[in-house]
């Protein structure tokens, strides 16, 4: 590297992009182990206590055996632990950063108490974008179905990254020009007041029907609140969720060993996993962003969460989806706010649209989502 050369990481090709692009449409083989196999009652409950969900129905045999399942069922955003690939695992373009960025999720069925889930995936598209954050850009967009023992396909989804020049990000990029030049967020207790208030009004629907007649459009759902993020919060998610790359000892040298492109050295000179941006702040910022930050799956998740909570036990979450609009460091807290936009039904079944999204504290866009969810009808 010569005295004016700034590259630390290696960058996009196009040579590496006409390799990737032969992968399109051909099913993958060889993919790392999920993290979990079965839906067994502790790796449900891990989950969503990842993600700081607290329903009965996910988390309390006694209850769960009272609804109209008879037993605990898994949250829709279980499955992330089900699949690498659905939660960002990406093959090609070696040592090229990937953020995950969306998904668009179909469930079909639920999944029960020691399910045993399987998964088949393909590379779907890679499409080009400029962008704030690092200039040239490539969404790389996996297709996922889930099938329970019985064969039986639970759930589909497609979900996306976007591979991005780590060196570009961090020299030139401008998306977060302002946030960097920011003070830390210091809450003061008032602050921290409000938020908790969120939180101790939270209410789960349970048992407690919502109604398809009872919906009207238009309607807001209650605000959500998530934060104010840290570190032991990110870590909180991996617990659950399995990360991608966090691996210790023998297995990590397994690992980088297989995929040279990485492990990046860290302050020791040690090769550790790229999955660190979310603990590491001096790593964080290496790859151009305002510091260590949540997981894209995580943020998801959220979405889900908080229409699970209005939706109710006899409620059916049909589809969703989630857009990434920025990052979000430690220290941000999201306020999840959320209207149904449309009620209809479709093939006997009586369905609600809602639209969803997450700002910051300063008012800045984080996330967008939309959700598909199927209520009961009064009798008659």
């Amino acid at each position: 590297m010569t005295a004016h050369d700034t590259s630390l990481f290696p960058k996009i090709t196009d040579q590496g992009l006409a390799d990737l692009r032969t992968r399109i449409g051909v099913p993958i083989e060889d993919t790392l182990e999920p993290w979990c196999h079965e839906a067994t009652r502790d790796n449900i409950r891990h989950y969503a206590h990842g993600i700081g969900d607290d329903n009965p129905l996910w988390c309390d045999p006694a209850y769960a055996k009272t609804t109209k399942y008879g037993g605990i069922i898994a949250l829709p955003s279980f499955l992330f632990s089900t699949s690498r690939i659905i939660s960002g695992y990406v093959g090609g373009l070696s040592g090229v950063h990937a953020m995950w960025a969306g998904a668009d999720w179909t469930w079909h069925k639920p999944v029960r108490r020691n399910d045993e889930i399987t998964t088949t995936a393909y590379l779907k598209d890679l499409v080009e974008h400029q962008t704030r954050f690092a200039g040239r850009a490539i969404q790389q967009i996996y297709h996922v179905d889930f099938f329970n023992q019985d064969g039986e396909l639970v759930a589909e989804a497609d979900s996306w990254c976007f591979r991005t020049d780590r060196d570009q990000a961090r020299e030139r990029g401008t998306k977060y020009s302002e946030v960097k030049a920011k003070p830390p967020k210091i809450y003061t207790p008032d602050e921290l007041g409000r938020i908790f208030k969120l939180y101790a009004d939270e209410e789960i629907r349970g048992a407690t029907p919502r109604y398809w007649e009872d919906v009207k459009e238009g309607e807001a759902l209650p605000t959500m609140v998530k934060g104010p993020m840290t570190v032991t919060g990110f870590i909180a998610f991996a617990q659950g969720w399995g990360g991608l790359y966090i691996r210790a000892n023998k297995l990590n040298w397994k690992q980088i060993h297989k995929h040279p492109g990485l492990g990046i050295p860290n302050r020791f000179g040690i090769p550790d996993c790229p999955e660190r941006v979310h603990w590491d702040e001096d790593l964080a910022r290496l790859v151009g962003t305002p510091g260590a930050y949540d997981y894209g799956p995580e943020r998801c998740s959220w979405l889900t969460h908080h229409v699970t909570n209005w939706m109710g036990d006899d409620g059916w979450l049909r589809r969703a989806t989630c857009k990434i609009r920025r990052h979000n460091p430690e220290g941000d807290t999201l306020f999840f706010s959320a209207k149904v936009t449309r009620k209809y039904v479709e093939n006997g079944r009586a369905l609600v649209d809602i639209e969803q999204s997450a700002k910051n504290q300063d008012d800045e866009l984080s996330v967008v989502g939309t959700s598909t969810v199927e209520l009961p009808r009064r009798a008659g």
